[in-house]
């Protein structure tokens, strides 16, 4: 099952890039690249040097992507630009990181593209910050970023964002969660604490059922609504009498009131989405009355999601539809489709390419609040490091994800 490899796949997505596939990348309409500034992007003396360096993984645990980020970056700053960037090996590690940032500062560089995992960009930044160079780092994991260091790839934050609001669009308000103790779930659950989007966030062991089990059952409250009932039901079996007996029947058969909340955030993928589905109606949590929202994860089979028993859940993830130019592109320059790792690697590109002017780097560009229309949509950097994403909204079905909520084309001030 494709959703059981990209369960698997979760850690290294989370400590490397969001997984996307991604077409071109221009200024957002209302925005513009401007002048090269005196200040950089989070209001700091501009870098001494101009030069675009990239910091891959060429040899070490993840040399095998090194090559495929290099050929995406090459084709998202264009020929004339790719031919005069210098990339650095960063040998999988954060030493190897690190050490390249500082040959790349040395060498002139003025903003920097990569690294590519979370432990690597933590290595970067005490090397970058003080030169005041911008880093355009390639992990999903948003706890790295900071003034002058961007997590470009799809954070659980942002795709939490977009199912808070459509939730709530739909008149499912009262959001809890109940998330694995992993990655993607503890993600989701500072996302959500943060966004003050969800009244309870429940935790469980991952891969335990009985955890998810107990866990479960408390969340929703089921011991004080079903409680009652079987109170009154063993009081009318005690009767021993026929009208008794009937009586309890009809009320074991009645419907207990409904979970102190009108939507679930989950995150499981793979073999756990079945447990869970086995588990939501045994303590009367029905699908309909309470909507069930899940990570972008499912963008991967989302018939399988409505098969394991989610039909009608959603998800967030970008619009597969703006994936093609840049598909086409990249199959035309190598010879095949790209990996889903290349995309974050291309749009980084070209947000570099779109942000430089005659052979300076204009970081205020790069934080202009219009934002650029990148290969997956729409995308805005801001000063304090935070990425903004224009995702669209998806429904499970049999049939695949059906878009309940199109991705914006352009970003409200103050959004």
């Amino acid at each position: 099952m494709r959703l059981a490899r990209a369960s698997t796949l979760l850690a290294v997505l989370l400590g490397l890039a969001g997984c996307a596939e991604q077409s071109g990348l221009a200024p957002s309409m209302g925005s513009g690249s401007g002048s090269p500034q005196a200040l950089g992007a989070a209001g700091l003396p501009a870098p001494a040097g101009s030069r675009i360096a990239v910091l891959a993984p060429l040899t070490g645990a993840y040399s095998n992507v090194g090559p495929v980020l290099v050929n995406a970056v090459k084709l998202g700053l264009g020929q004339a630009a790719a031919s005069s960037i210098n990339v650095l090996d960063t040998g999988s590690t954060p030493q190897g990181a690190a050490a390249a940032a500082q040959k790349a500062i040395a060498d002139g560089a003025g903003l920097i593209i990569g690294p590519l995992t979370t432990t690597e960009a933590a290595a970067v930044a005490p090397v970058t910050g003080p030169a005041h160079v911008d880093v355009l780092a390639l992990t999903s994991d948003s706890t790295v970023a900071r003034p002058g260091l961007w997590a470009l790839g799809i954070t659980p934050a942002e795709q939490v964002r977009a199912l808070v609001n459509a939730a709530n669009a739909q008149g499912h308000g009262q959001i809890a969660a109940f998330l694995p103790e992993s990655p993607l779930g503890n993600a989701m659950a500072r996302a959500l604490q943060s966004t003050g989007g969800a009244q309870q966030v429940a935790t469980y062991s991952a891969g335990s059922f009985s955890s998810m089990n107990s866990s479960l059952r408390s969340l929703s409250n089921y011991g004080s609504r079903r409680g009652p009932i079987d109170a009154q039901i063993k009081q009318l079996r005690g009767s021993h009498t026929v009208a008794g007996r009937q009586e309890a029947a009809k009320l074991a058969r009645q419907p207990i009131p409904p979970p102190p909340f009108n939507a679930l955030m989950v995150a499981e993928t793979g073999s756990g989405l079945g447990e869970l589905a086995s588990l939501l109606p045994y303590y009367d949590i029905n699908p309909g009355p309470v909507l069930v929202l899940g990570p972008g994860l499912w963008a991967a089979d989302p018939a399988a999601v409505a098969h394991a028993g989610f039909r009608g859940a959603l998800y967030a993830a970008p619009d597969p539809a703006a994936a093609g130019p840049f598909n086409s592109s990249y199959a035309q320059a190598y010879g095949g489709p790209p990996p889903s790792l290349a995309a974050i690697a291309f749009d980084a590109a070209a947000l570099a390419r779109v942000t430089t002017e005659h052979g300076r780097i204009d970081q205020a560009a790069l934080t202009n609040p219009s934002g650029f229309t990148g290969a997956d949509g729409l995308l805005a950097l801001a000063p304090d490091g935070s990425v903004k994403r224009g995702l669209a909204v998806f429904q499970v079905s049999p049939d695949g994800g059906q878009i309940v909520q199109p991705a914006p084309q352009s970003f409200a001030p103050g959004s």
